[in-house]
């Protein structure tokens, strides 16, 4: 890439962190508290995750199963969900993925800025900050984009052009970091080139036409990023 980058743009779920056990246990808290008798294991989880979106993954369950949905208010039972999600991060115990702090330092030492372009929503985001960092999203993000400010979630590339009409950037200036093949096919359809590093549910995914696929170790990644795609240059 010889087009110097001015931006990364982060996914949030399985990118920042590791996030997918959290929303798991928050679903099956929220199916148990409203007596639908529902559990999603980590193998029902993993499958439903190539629906992106949480009110869209429990219209998925509900036709794979063959389940009605007459009677049940998704939108209730999915904000529901995220509250108790919220729950679960103000609990702690979830911690950034390795490199993630380094990685961001470093951008911001190349005078790089720093966006969010996710699936999920805006008060998830600012769960996982608060969580993470102690500190609202808006302090550590120049761009937020959710995925309830966009019609179609990813792999459609709505979230991602709306992050780059925010930065005010053009696709080729921005390097985006995701962690699902969905994620990845959001990106390149806005343009933009893309880093995975595969997470815990998305392991053995189909990453073909990103740009790398590499871990967040602490001294790998930043230097790859500075060496390959020209940071800082």
């Amino acid at each position: 890439m010889s087009t110097p980058l001015r931006a990364l743009i982060f996914d949030v779920d399985g990118t920042l962190a590791e996030t997918e056990e959290a929303h798991r246990m928050a679903f099956n808290d929220s199916f148990d508290h409203a007596g639908l008798g529902w559990h999603w294991s980590r193998e029902d989880y993993r499958r439903l995750l190539k629906t992106t979106g949480g009110k869209e993954r429990i219209r998925a369950f509900l036709a794979e199963s063959g389940k009605s949905d007459a009677g049940l208010d998704i939108a209730a039972l999915h904000a529901a969900k995220t509250r108790r999600y919220v729950e679960i991060l103000e609990s702690g115990g979830l911690a950034l993925r390795e490199g993630v702090e380094a990685l961001m330092v470093a951008a911001r030492g190349a005078g790089m800025r720093l966006a969010i372009a996710t699936t999920t929503s805006r008060p998830n985001v600012e769960a996982l900050c608060r969580c993470c960092w102690g500190k609202p999203a808006a302090e550590l993000f120049d761009v937020i984009a959710a995925g309830d400010e966009v019609a179609t979630k990813k792999p459609a590339p709505d979230v991602y052009a709306l992050a780059l009409e925010r930065l005010g950037l053009p696709a080729g200036e921005v390097l985006a970091l995701e962690d699902s093949r969905n994620g990845v096919l959001s990106a390149q359809r806005a343009g933009i080139a893309v880093l995975v590093t595969p997470s815990v549910y998305t392991a053995g995914e189909d990453f073909a036409g990103a740009e790398i696929v590499a871990s967040l170790a602490p001294g790998d990644l930043p230097s790859r990023i500075r060496d390959a795609l020209s940071v800082g240059a």
